[in-house]
């Protein structure tokens, strides 16, 4: 008795059609998550800064200053030799915006002159209107 083979795969012409209907669709999906994952970044910046903000004041409450410039946030984390009363760490660890960089840190602050600024660069390293601060969220 003769078995009759029966192919059952995809001919080349329907997987290419199958190729192009995906990269239409991630075509039009795609430009508009984009602007969303960019915002998305700038609002973990934002939390990033407000936790710092929080191991700050806590510093100041029991050093009754911020750390300088100087010290920066590793004083959060480890007691500089300045501090009378550290009850640290403030922070667990260093921490680092969603671009993979250090927040920038200055006390007292260029536009918060009674406290401290801090900020990150955003995404382009630049000093520019995407950069995330804690002087624009006090607004």
């Amino acid at each position: 008795m003769i078995m009759k083979r029966v192919n059952t795969g995809f001919t080349l012409i329907e997987l290419m059609v199958v190729v192009i209907i995906i990269a239409a669709l991630a075509g039009m999906v795609l430009p508009r998550l984009l602007p969303r994952a960019e915002e998305a970044k700038k609002d973990i910046a934002r939390g990033g800064i407000a936790g710092i903000t929080t191991g700050l004041k806590l510093y100041k409450l029991d050093n009754d200053r911020y750390p300088t410039t100087e010290e920066g946030l590793e004083a959060l984390m480890t007691k500089p030799a300045s501090a009378r009363n550290w009850k640290g760490p403030y922070l667990e660890n260093q921490p680092f915006d969603p671009w993979k960089r250090k927040y920038e840190y200055k006390c007292p602050g260029a536009h918060n002159t009674a406290d401290f600024d801090i900020w990150s660069r955003g995404s382009d390293e630049q000093n520019t209107t995407d950069d995330i601060t804690n002087w624009e969220q006090q607004k």
